[in-house]
Formats: C-alpha cells, structure tokens, sequence
C-alpha cells in the first residue's frame, strides 16, 4: 500500500488579471496533473490582502485533493502551474495573478527551506479557514486544532465574504 493516497488540502489565491479564471484554471491543471485526484472544492471568496503592500482584493478558495505525490513533488506542481499561469514573484505579499500554498499534507510533518508542512500561519487566516473548514471542517492543522476549531478564534473573518459563481 506505499501508493495509497494522501489526503491534501491547498489554499489558491488570485488578485491579478481575471481571478476567477486563474483559480478556476489552476485546479483544471491540478486535476489533470498524474497521481492528483481533486476531492472538493470550496466555495470562492472575495477576501482582503493580507500584509503591507496595498493592492486589490484577493479571490480565495481550497481544495482538498487525493494524491499518490510526495509533499515536495506537490509543492513543484503547484509552482510550475502558477508559473504557466503568469505568476512573477518580485514583491514579497505583493499582488499575484496566481498562489498555491500546500496547507496540509495528511499528518506529515515537513520543515524544509522551501516547504513548511502543515502551512505554519494557517491557523491565524481567516481567508484559508473559512473556505477550508467549508470542504474540510476536520483538517488536522498540525497544532492540535482542526479547521472549525480554528475558525472559531479566528480574527478577520468580517472581511472574506462568499462569492456567487
């Protein structure tokens, strides 16, 4: 059973060009990526950016996929979809066509450079646990708490309003 699969949960981001196409674009290509099975998808939302630069209003959702993947040859699809899908990183928290962060990895732990699994602030974003205790309400955060225990002293959650559509 070493190919069994391994629950996920991704958060998708767009505040650049046309966000709904891109978020809806960017789970077409994960769904067609070999060993990705896309469980739900949440709801989109229109959520306040999040950090110092001043930019639009961001496009979120999560999804919550089946893979046969390891964390980090996940982690690389989702950088190669966001760059197919003009993603430039030049401005730290800065506005983006594009983001894919690997929230949780079933209950693997990971610490690299480039990958922190499960995604390490989370649990303080309302704009990841609102659309992900929606699909997930479960979700292992890797600190104890699930998704919905989370959200409930989760700050911010005025600004990220349901979106039709």
């Amino acid at each position: 059973m070493a190919d069994a699969p391994t629950r996920c949960a991704l958060g998708l981001g767009s505040n650049l060009g046309d966000p709904k196409a891109n978020l809806d674009e960017a789970i077409r290509r994960l769904e067609e990526t070999p060993g990705v099975m896309l469980v739900s998808r949440s709801s989109d939302y229109r959520t306040p950016p999040w950090g110092p630069v001043p930019q639009d209003d961001f496009r979120n959702c999560c999804v919550v996929i089946d893979t046969t993947m390891s964390p980090q040859a996940l982690l690389k699809r989702c950088l190669e979809i966001e760059t197919e899908l003009g993603r430039v990183r030049d401005v730290r928290w800065g506005p983006r066509t594009l983001d894919i962060d690997v929230l949780i990895y079933g209950l693997q732990k990971v610490a690299e450079n480039d990958l922190e699994i499960p995604h390490p602030r989370m649990g303080d974003r309302a704009f990841v646990l609102i659309p992900l205790a929606e699909i997930w309400p479960d979700a292992p955060l890797g600190d104890g708490r699930t998704a919905m225990e989370a959200l409930e002293t989760c700050p911010d959650q005025d600004g990220v309003v349901k979106l039709d559509g």
